[in-house]
């Protein structure tokens, strides 16, 4: 995937309102009027009570859902318009996904977990699948573990394949979604650690976290509430 051009954020938001039942009494507008722009390589939290609509940007962002107006930049491409066979493609090579729970496959490796986005871009396996997946077992500490059944691992190697996974399509953008939530501290701070080493790379990620420790650790903090960015600010961060 190419990054976007110089110049060019990574992902912006123009507008973007989300209702529900459109149309009927029980019309629910979620988000008014969201404006938001990630630049290459940012390291952002998205943070914000429950119901606050973070959910629901976090699917829009994702083109896993589509807003009721606005506009959703991603790379430099519109959204708006694609056909959903264009969004699809758009979003597995744009778009990498970090969960709490790390949805593997069990009976899978790890290394073949993390060769799954490329499977299905492809179509067929091949050796330099193989061989990126393993680079990238190596790349979050797994190495000896990466021909292990995903049930065989901790929490924390899983959540460590997990981000192996969504970085193998080499996106312009990750969506982490409450990535340590699931994890005791030690381990909870050890992904994070891994996180912000491979953002170095030019990734941009934005994280969901209810973890204020972990929040504070990012380079900007944007705080979602009642469907509005109330504040976004830089934070003052000691990278690791």
């Amino acid at each position: 995937m190419q990054p976007p051009a110089t110049g060019e954020p990574t992902l912006r938001l123009e507008g973007i309102r989300k209702s529900y039942g459109t149309g009927t009494a029980h019309e629910t507008e979620v988000l008014h009027g969201v404006d938001l722009s990630l630049a290459r390589g940012e390291f952002a939290a998205l943070i914000g009570p429950s119901g606050s609509g973070k959910s629901t940007l976090l699917n829009l962002i994702g083109l896993l859902d589509k807003p009721s107006s606005g506009k959703i930049f991603l790379i430099g491409q519109e959204a708006e318009g694609l056909a959903d066979k264009d969004l699809t493609q758009l979003r597995a090579k744009a778009i990498g996904f970090v969960f709490q729970f790390h949805n593997l496959l069990p009976a899978f490796t790890a290394v073949e977990n993390v060769m799954l986005p490329l499977l299905a871009a492809r179509g067929r396996p091949d050796a330099a699948m193989r061989t990126r997946a393993e680079q990238l077992i190596d790349k979050v500490g797994l190495k000896p573990w990466g021909h292990h059944l995903a049930n065989d691992l901790s929490g924390g190697q899983q959540q460590r394949v997990a981000i192996a996974r969504a970085l193998v399509m080499q996106p312009a953008l990750v969506l982490a979604d409450e990535p340590t939530g699931n994890l005791e501290t030690q381990s909870a701070n050890s992904v994070f650690d891994l996180l912000r080493e491979v953002s170095s790379g030019g990734t941009t990620f934005l994280i969901v976290t209810h973890d204020p420790r972990l929040a504070a650790r990012c380079d900007r903090l944007i705080e979602l509430v009642d469907g509005r960015i109330e504040s976004d600010k830089a934070t003052p961060v000691a990278r690791p």
